[in-house]
């Protein structure tokens, strides 16, 4: 069963999100437009993990479905942006089942209702 939604801004082959729970932008269409991915996991009940400060924003102004976990990493090499998601990524999953928005930094996580 689907529940996650990966942006095409963040990388296909990471481990952490790889499974029947995930798909990625890149299986659907690459070329979505925002509204588009935005009304594809409305539609299915998905979270939109990204790093594209557009869908964190919209969030903020509507009610789930869909929730968002945005990724506020900055710019970092892909072995340490992978290893923060590694450590993090249970508690982030949690929170996104309680709360609309999920801001996740190098530093901390945020939760947002």
């Amino acid at each position: 069963m689907l529940k996650y939604l990966v942006d095409v801004n963040l990388p296909y082959y990471f481990s952490v999100w790889k499974g029947e729970e995930f798909i990625h932008q890149r299986e659907i269409d690459p070329l979505m437009s925002d509204s588009l991915i935005w009304q594809y996991a409305k539609e299915n009940n998905l979270t939109i993990i990204t790093k594209d400060a557009d869908f964190s924003d919209r969030i903020l102004f509507h009610t789930p479905p869909p929730r968002i976990i945005h990724i506020k990493y900055g710019n970092l090499k892909m072995n340490e942006f992978y290893r923060l998601i590694l450590n993090n990524w249970e508690n982030i999953c949690e929170l996104s089942q309680d709360y609309k928005l999920v801001r996740v930094f190098k530093d901390r996580v945020e939760a947002i209702n």
